[in-house]
């Protein structure tokens, strides 16, 4: 890539990084590929990223933000409760499903990163659970679900669904019949759920 005129801005440097990562995978790719790729000095990306490692960790965050983003959307909409977690279960197994399946390499990059990087993946879970949090709660105050703790009810529903979006089932995403047993699972907790 040729120098470019563009202000060099951490959202840039992230993209870069993204398609060093793509090309070279977590293992080879260096703060010298991400800045040869811009045109610019690595000293000017450790200007912004202090580390590689926080390079790589804000290149995982960037990645578990877009579905957090997605599913946000989800979780305010003012709807059925009911059908606002069904959607939201749905979305968010949608969405890993089309990271493992749609890009594999960068997938299997993404694991490596997430891997590296406990304290932000922790975040992204509990961002995650927050909304859960909040559709569990509207449902309780509607009179649709009967849950005593929202807060444990929506980590208990997380972790009960972990089988369609934590990324070490990925291998199951694509088996025929797998779309029935995700409904199956959502149907048992909803009926659990209901007042």
């Amino acid at each position: 890539m040729s120098p470019t005129t563009e202000p060099l801005t951490a959202e840039r440097i992230l993209a870069a990084t993204e398609e060093v990562l793509r090309r070279h995978g977590p293992a080879k790719a260096t703060v010298v590929d991400v800045a040869r790729a811009l045109g610019v000095s690595h000293g000017s990306v450790y200007r912004h990223f202090r580390t590689k490692a926080a390079l790589r960790e804000a290149v995982t965050k960037r990645w578990l933000d877009r579905t957090s983003d997605a599913l946000a959307g989800v979780a305010a909409a003012e709807r059925d409760p009911g059908e606002r977690l069904r959607d939201w279960f749905w979305t968010l197994f949608e969405a890993k499903r089309h990271k493992a399946g749609d890009d594999p390499e960068m997938f299997a990059t993404y694991q490596v990163l997430a891997g590296e990087s406990g304290e932000v993946v922790g975040e992204h879970i509990d961002e995650l659970t927050g909304q859960l949090t909040g559709i569990v709660a509207a449902g309780v105050a509607s009179g649709a679900f009967t849950a005593p703790d929202p807060a444990a009810t929506a980590r208990a529903l997380f972790h009960a669904t972990g089988r369609f979006h934590d990324p070490g089932y990925a291998g199951e995403w694509t088996r025929p019949g797998v779309e029935d047993e995700f409904t199956a699972v959502v149907d048992l907790l909803m009926r659990g759920l209901r007042a």
